[in-house]
């Protein structure tokens, strides 16, 4: 996750979950308990194993440089690490580096620590850092993160092919890499890539070969606590302990990542076969009620919406092309959102877990505008059929469906996920609500999508993708930049606004003058928020909170808006 580098004023807290208590250091007249002496109820065992569940199944994309979705991200945590950590204020700190800037912000030297290895025993060094900054910006990359190294000068230029080197990279030893920028932004921390990648494991590897090679899918390596033992493909990773852990090694032996039935997690928890896992928001009554887990819950940094499809991708000229006319007039749009009752889905689907969103910022965002300032989007689907009827679309043939206004059949194509007990009805909900204000709307294809077909699909700009009901998960910081400029490969929606981009931009520079950083961001992404809030080229659904059931066997996890944390003090809790 990304906050801003310097200047972020924290209104969230961390909940850090210690589900026992755990036992202080000895004093030296502390009599020596025998090996086969009973750990008391409550205290820290040292090793175990321990599962952590998810209910979608993983691509196996094992580098933070290629992977797309929280499925990979989920087997990253416990065995990568990068130059940057956050405190409980939610501020960035060094982890693997610490920085400093020049006089005017336009250049950063990251120091490294000299004790870091890789899981194959050779030292991290500042040309690894380098060498992932090359990779991204590499003419055949084709992953979706080159804006977290476009700031550097010539990344841009050797990109395009113009260049042989990165002009704005200096390594200047082993241990210390010097980086200038084409200007000065606020939050430059949060956005510059902070994962390196391991050179001398990759060999002559190109770019694009390696997200399908051997060491990125079979074998992966990191400097985290824990390192890959074993992996079943897209059904488990198993982990064990890595002793030379730059902290020290980690509580347990080892860690099992598995992939479940979503369906199944509650009777898969009760039983003790997952310890720990974001559970589905559908069961969560009958989770939280069981007695061998402690339940948690937190407002995310995430929020649901409907994607509504404009356009496609351009990969060579590197940027969306809104060539997709269906949806252009935003009175069916409006229409559209006004259609939906979101509390009701989320009080049903969700048990309660969320409530309805309007812009691209949960509440937890200290950016958020305030709703009185936007239009809230309030389930009135009388005012959705007035929009409609407005726009020219009315139902000419008498069949109770609404024809575009040149008097031509108007069909939704509506695309979901599977995965969850209550799938299948939660995309009946969104496609009922619309039909009852006269859209033909139609699951695509006639079922939902596994997890990386959805996506595959709606990367590819698959014609048939229409409409879709997705996800996020937010960085800290409220750049929008990586999801919402009109060069984002990640803007799916395919929406493309020169005003939006300029504001994206502005927001990230330093004010004139001596005006307040968050004051002056916080009215640059208010102007934002009402733009996008007015075009909506995405129904935001809802922000959510997440729910965690975390197994009483198991000690020191720390629970964030983010997700969890803090995975080398996770723990066995003696009974």
């Amino acid at each position: 996750m990304k906050k801003s580098a310097f200047w972020l004023v924290s209104i969230m807290l961390i909940m850090s979950l210690f589900l026992a208590a755990c036992s202080g250091d000895k004093t030296s007249n502390e009599p020596e308990k025998k090996d086969d002496e009973e750990k008391k109820s409550g205290e820290v065992q040292e090793g175990g194993t321990i599962t952590f569940g998810y209910t979608q199944p993983f691509k196996g994309v094992l580098s933070y440089a290629y992977y797309e979705g929280e499925d990979d991200a989920n087997a990253l945590q416990f065995m990568h690490e990068g130059m940057v950590a956050y405190n409980d204020e939610l501020q960035p700190i060094p982890n693997l580096a610490e920085w400093s800037f020049n006089e005017d912000n336009t250049v950063v030297t990251f120091k490294l620590k000299e004790d870091v290895t890789w899981h194959d025993g050779e030292a991290l060094t500042a040309e690894d850092y380098e060498y992932a900054w090359y990779l991204i910006a590499d003419p055949t990359y084709e992953g979706a993160r080159f804006a977290n190294v476009a700031m550097i000068k010539g990344a841009q230029e050797y990109k395009d092919g113009k260049a042989e080197t990165i002009e704005g990279i200096k390594v200047v030893d082993d241990y210390t890499i010097e980086v200038t920028v084409t200007e000065p932004s606020v939050n430059l921390i949060d956005n510059i890539w902070s994962y390196p990648e391991p050179k001398h494991y990759y060999g002559e590897l190109t770019s694009k070969e390696l997200p399908d090679s051997d060491q990125v899918r079979k074998s992966p390596i990191g400097v985290g606590p824990f390192k890959v033992k074993n992996i079943v493909p897209g059904e488990m990773v198993e982990f064990e302990r890595f002793d030379d852990y730059w902290r020290g090694p980690a509580k347990l032996d080892g860690v099992v990542y598995k992939i479940i039935d979503g369906s199944l997690a509650s009777g898969l928890i009760e039983n003790g076969e997952i310890d720990v896992i974001q559970a589905p928001s559908d069961q969560w009554e009958q989770i939280k009620a069981l007695s061998n887990i402690n339940p948690v819950t937190i407002d995310a940094m995430s929020y649901s919406y409907i994607g509504i499809d404009q356009g496609r991708y351009d990969a060579k000229a590197g940027k969306v092309v809104m060539d997709n006319p269906k949806f252009s007039d935003k009175r069916v749009r409006h229409a559209m959102a006004h259609a939906l009752d979101r509390q009701s889905f989320v009080d049903a689907f969700r048990n309660g877990l969320g409530k309805p969103l309007n812009v691209p910022l949960p509440s937890v965002s200290w950016a958020k505008i305030d709703d009185s300032e936007i239009n809230t989007y309030d389930y009135d689907p009388e005012k959705a059929k007035a929009l409609l009827d407005e726009a020219g679309y009315k139902d000419v043939d008498g069949d109770g469906f609404r024809e575009d206004p040149n008097g031509e059949k108007f069909t939704i194509n509506f695309d979901a996920m599977s995965g969850a007990e209550t799938s299948e009805a939660r995309a009946q909900f969104v496609i009922q609500s619309w039909q009852e204000v006269g859209l033909d709307a139609k699951l695509n294809g006639g079922a939902l999508k596994d997890f990386n077909l959805f996506y595959d699909s709606i990367e590819a700009d698959d014609p048939s993708v229409e409409t879709f009901h997705g996800a996020w998960g937010l960085s800290y910081d409220p750049d929008p930049a990586g999801i919402w400029l009109s060069t984002d490969k990640w803007n799916m929606w395919r929406w493309l606004s020169e005003e939006s981009d300029a504001l994206i931009k502005k927001g990230v520079q330093f004010p004139e003058g001596d005006q307040d950083v968050i004051e002056y961001r916080k009215e640059v992404y208010a102007e934002w928020q009402k733009l996008v809030n007015e075009e909506l080229p995405v129904i935001f659904f809802e922000q959510r909170e997440d729910a965690w059931a975390i197994n009483k066997r198991v000690g020191g996890v720390k629970v964030t808006p983010g997700g969890t944390d803090e995975f080398y003090n996770w723990h066995i809790v003696a009974e």
